[in-house]
C-alpha cells in the first residue's frame, strides 16, 4: 500500500440476506480473482444497460492489460434491467450481476466492494458521462501501488464538462460547503467515476452510514480521516440529459449528510453549531429545483 498521506495529487486523464449473486458458470471459479472490478450500479436503466455495458466491456479488452471484472449492480429495478443484465453476464466472460432488494447507490457499492476479490476496486455511472480515456489516470496510481483512493473530478484544473449552468453552479456549490464545513481538500466529491485499492478502504465501508449519493462524500471524508493518499483524475464529462438524478432531494440529502459528519466530528450530537442554517438548505434546493426544472 502506497504512504498514508494528508494531501490530493493530479493525475492526467488518457452478500446480505438481500443480495442475489448471479454468476455464469465458471466465473471466479476457475482462474484466479481479477485485478479490476468496476461496478455498475443500476436502477431501472433497461434503455441504456446494454449499450453501456459492452462499450466498457470492449474498452477494457482492448486497454487495460490486466484482468477485470464488470459487476452489474442492480438496486431493486421494475423493468426489464435485471433480464438484461442477466443475459449480458451470460454471455460475456467477465460480467457479473449482483441483484438486491433495496435501492441505493451506497448499499449497492459496500455489497459490491465488500464481496470483491480484486485488487482494485472501482464504479462508474452507467451513462458513461465520464470519457473512458480517463480510466487510466484514475487507474495506474492504484495499481501501482502510488495511491490508495482515486477520484474523477469535473472541477479540477485540467476537466472539461458539458452541463448547464445551474447544474454547473450546484455542484460547485456543493464542494465548497464541504471544504468550508467539513475541511475536506479534494475538489469534487460527487463525480461518478472512482476507484480504490481494495484492501485500503475495505475497513471505512463499515464506517460509512449513508447508503445513498452520499456515499461518495462520506467515503472520502472517512479515507481523509485515515490519511490515505488520494489522487484525483480531471475528467471529460457530458451531462446526461436523461440523468435519473432526482436533484432536490439528492441536495438536501447531502446537507442532512454534511450536517451528520459534523455532529459526529465534535461528538455532540445537539450543538446549534452543527447544525446547517435554514438559509443554506434553502438556498441550495432553490438551485436545485431550478436545475431539475420544477420547484425546490
Amino acid at each position: 500500500m502506497s504512504t498514508p498521506t494528508d494531501t490530493y495529487s493530479s493525475a492526467s486523464s488518457s452478500a446480505s440476506a438481500s443480495t442475489i449473486l448471479i454468476d455464469p458458470p465458471g466465473l471466479l471459479t476457475s482462474r484466479d480473482a481479477p485485478t479490476v472490478e468496476l461496478v455498475l450500479p443500476v436502477h431501472n436503466e433497461q434503455r441504456i444497460l446494454e449499450q453501456s455495458v459492452r462499450t466498457l466491456y470492449d474498452y477494457l479488452e482492448t486497454h487495460l492489460g490486466c484482468s477485470f471484472q464488470i459487476t452489474i449492480a442492480d438496486n431493486a429495478s421494475t423493468d426489464e434491467t435485471l433480464g438484461i443484465a442477466e443475459r449480458l453476464a451470460a454471455g460475456l466472460p467477465d460480467v457479473r450481476v449482483l441483484h438486491l432488494e433495496r435501492k441505493g447507490r451506497g448499499n449497492a457499492l459496500r455489497e459490491a466492494w465488500g464481496a470483491s476479490r480484486a485488487e482494485v476496486v472501482g464504479y462508474m455511472d452507467i451513462d458513461l458521462s465520464t470519457d473512458l480515456s480517463c480510466l487510466p489516470g484514475l487507474l495506474s496510481p492504484l495499481l501501482e501501488s502510488r495511491s490508495d483512493l482515486g477520484i474523477g473530478s469535473r472541477l479540477a484544473p485540467g476537466a472539461r464538462v458539458t452541463r448547464g449552468v445551474k447544474r454547473e453552479t450546484i455542484s460547485r456549490s456543493y464542494n465548497i460547503l464541504l471544504r468550508g464545513l467539513l475541511g475536506v481538500g479534494f475538489s469534487d466529491a460527487q463525480c461518478g467515476f472512482k476507484a480504490a485499492r481494495r484492501e485500503a478502504i475495505a475497513p471505512l465501508l463499515t464506517e460509512v452510514k449513508d447508503d445513498g449519493w452520499f456515499f461518495d462524500t462520506e467515503l472520502l471524508y472517512l479515507a481523509r480521516r485515515n490519511r490515505l493518499a488520494i489522487h484525483e483524475v480531471p475528467v471529460l464529462w457530458v451531462d446526461d440529459p436523461d440523468s435519473r438524478v432526482a436533484i432536490v432531494a439528492t441536495a438536501l440529502e447531502d446537507l442532512r449528510g454534511i450536517a451528520r459528519l459534523r455532529r459526529e466530528a465534535r461528538g455532540r450530537s445537539d450543538s446549534p453549531r452543527d447544525q446547517l442554517g435554514p438559509e443554506s438548505a434553502r438556498g441550495l434546493a432553490e438551485l436545485a429545483g431550478q436545475a431539475d426544472g420544477r420547484p425546490a
